[in-house]
């Protein structure tokens, strides 16, 4: 019977290295999550495509966002190639690209922003803080969805702050550097959101799960890294 029900998984794809930091740990909470459904020596049928950061991240400072759509449709279509059921791209800030991946693959492509706001309602709020990178923070691609498909009230730290947790993303957390001062930076951010009435707080970069969590913040957090991986575990589960 468990034979059976493991054959019966959706294969996932993985587009991630972005960082790798956090694309380990969805590959850890994913594998965690099926074990814990289906039992015994249970794991999740995965396939990766890990890129190199360096490579995205010099083209999201240059702003080059159709290259980068193009490396992520790449990306999509090697998945597909190989049998995945669906996708799930490891990163918040990638999905700036998500557009471009729903366009050129029949795999369905499950949204980071989704399971978060389904999260986000189901603890009955309606007005919540991110942190993210700079892109995240600041484009709509993300807030903008939260807005229009949810119905949040999305609130974001002003300019300082939100240069402050953008280089402690880029300059620690993605090298996998996870430093008490910074936490205590991010800390001080999130209390400024809540005392603008933030009700919660999503972490909308897969590496701040690295340096917070809900014992830093007054109002729950909500962590977009083990929210998506869930999902994808339900997804693969037939949930």
């Amino acid at each position: 019977m468990a034979e059976q029900t493991l054959i019966g998984q959706k294969l996932i794809g993985l587009i991630g290295g972005m960082s790798w930091e956090s694309s380990a740990q969805y590959y850890r909470l994913i594998n965690e999550g099926v074990r814990d459904r289906l039992g015994g020596t249970a794991s999740a049928r995965i396939l990766m495509w890990s890129f190199d950061f360096a490579e995205i991240e010099a083209l999201q400072h240059a702003g080059d966002w159709d290259a980068l759509a193009g490396q992520m449709v790449d990306a999509a279509k090697a998945l597909r190639r190989g049998g995945a059921d669906f996708l799930v791209l490891c990163t918040n800030t990638m999905h700036r690209c998500a557009w471009a991946v729903d366009a050129a693959v029949k795999t369905p492509l499950l949204h980071i922003a989704d399971p978060t706001a389904a999260a986000i309602q189901a603890a009955g709020l309606t007005r919540v803080g991110l942190l993210g990178t700079a892109f995240t923070m600041e484009q709509d691609f993300y807030r903008g969805r939260l807005e229009d498909k949810f119905g949040l009230e999305v609130l974001v730290p002003d300019a300082q702050d939100r240069k402050a947790v953008h280089d402690i993303i880029y300059r620690e957390l993605v090298t996998g550097q996870v430093l008490d001062a910074s936490r205590q930076v991010y800390r001080e951010v999130i209390a400024r959101l809540v005392a603008r009435g933030a009700q919660g707080i999503i972490l909308g970069c897969t590496e701040i799960m690295l340096l917070i969590g809900q014992e830093d913040s007054p109002v729950p957090v909500f962590d977009t890294t083990t929210l998506h991986a869930m999902a994808a575990v339900d997804r693969a589960l037939g949930g």
